[in-house]
């Protein structure tokens, strides 16, 4: 099906890995302009390489850290001066953070989780929504979490980081529904990515948690996301939409 995305423009914030990577591989086989954001630049090349062979559309990259709003606004810069506009947006970078009791963690850790995690996403949609305002509307996907839904013991400040994009994400849709802006939010089951490391007892543990017996991958995140980006999904607002294998169903 195509989804009326070829020749647009979006932007995914954590492009250089996981997630972020298989969205905009997502984005460049529907034939769109896609903008990388990234800390490293070597993960980025990595995922231009593997957009050019997944699709016609073009790519360019940013070094950026997503508690920094200035680099979210020149990472819309770049979209705008590149390929003429903004059209969609995946804010998809975050951290784990500390792993420990409430009364053992730093404030500082707390802090840097809900700077990269939650202000990561309102930096980003400060400065995505009015470029898309400018243009011919556009979709923003902030990737949120099963977290954003339950607790998990020893991280609070990543569940409580989650739980946050989960309300921003619909505040800004009722805000922006009559605008032409579509705001909505994944949440992820555990995803096979590096950030939950290499001890096989650990993930065999995590896959079991999941009623479908395995995690996800993140290509299956990578397509609900491009298809909320896509006109096809022009009713969906302000939605939290899971993709956790029956994990929030238990």
């Amino acid at each position: 099906m195509d989804l009326g995305l070829n020749g647009k423009t979006a932007l995914v914030t954590g492009a250089g890995s996981g997630i972020g990577r298989a969205v905009a591989l997502a984005f460049a086989a529907e034939g769109a302009n896609v903008v990388l954001t990234d800390l490293k630049q070597e993960g980025m090349d990595e995922t231009l390489r593997l957009m050019r062979q997944a699709g016609s559309g073009e790519g360019a990259t940013l070094i950026a850290d997503a508690g920094s709003p200035e680099d979210h606004q020149r990472a819309v810069d770049l979209a705008v001066e590149r390929f003429g506009g903004l059209h969609a947006a995946c804010n998809n970078a975050g951290i784990g953070g500390e792993t420990n009791p409430v009364a053992d963690l730093s404030p500082e850790g707390f802090r840097k989780v809900i700077e990269v995690n939650l202000l990561g996403v309102f930096y980003g949609m400060h400065a995505q929504i009015p470029a898309m305002l400018r243009g011919e509307g556009g979709a923003i996907v902030n990737i949120a979490s099963i977290l954003g839904q339950v607790g998990w013991e020893n991280s609070s400040p990543y569940v409580s980081s989650k739980h946050g994009v989960v309300g921003l994400t619909r505040s800004a849709a009722l805000e922006y529904a009559q605008k032409g802006v579509r705001v909505n939010a994944v949440g992820p089951g555990f995803i096979q990515t590096p950030i939950l490391g290499q001890d096989q007892a650990a993930l065999d543990h995590l896959a079991s948690l999941h009623p479908m017996g395995r995690m996800g991958q993140p290509e299956e995140i990578a397509n609900l996301v491009v298809f909320l980006c896509s006109p096809r999904a022009s009713l969906m607002i302000g939605g939290y939409y899971p993709a956790d294998g029956g994990y929030l169903a238990k």
